[in-house]
């Protein structure tokens, strides 16, 4: 499997700049959540550390993913129905073989995949099952969603 840049939408979920900077303020709380085995509406929290794509420094964010086999993770580039895609994934597409996951307690070095046509349409499907709000995010934004698989 590659990783195949998806280009951001034509319109979507903008968020305030007041909301960015207390996301970014937020981000160290929700990545301590993450690593005492948080779950958000249904799904359970990782930490995703990449490679910055164009600072080349480490980042860490606090996600949702889905448990997709043994040691495997699919996770969506939402950004809840905003029209760009989010930072971390351009990071993955930069460097989809440097990536880790905090998960349960562990730390892996993953894989990133971004998955496509049906494949990619049935981790969707399972994403919206654990976590309806995803199937939201498709109606305010015109892009297609990355699905992507981290692989251990």
């Amino acid at each position: 499997m590659t990783f195949e840049k998806t280009p951001g939408g034509t319109y979507g979920q903008k968020m305030p700049a007041f909301a960015v900077s207390l996301m970014k303020l937020l981000n160290p709380a929700m990545v301590w959540q993450a690593r005492r085995g948080g779950r958000v509406g249904g799904l359970r929290m990782v930490v995703l550390t990449t490679i910055g794509a164009k600072s080349g420094q480490r980042r860490q964010t606090a996600l949702n993913a889905l448990p997709d086999g043994e040691r495997a993770w699919v996770i969506a580039a939402s950004a809840g129905g905003n029209a760009a895609n989010p930072a971390w994934y351009h990071n993955l597409a930069a460097h989809p073989d440097q990536a880790q996951l905090s998960a349960g307690g562990q730390t892996y070095t993953v894989q990133a995949s971004q998955l496509s046509g049906p494949e990619r349409d049935a981790a969707w499907q399972k994403i919206v099952a654990a976590a309806p709000r995803y199937a939201g995010y498709t109606a305010k934004t015109d892009r297609l969603i990355p699905v992507i698989r981290l692989t251990a």
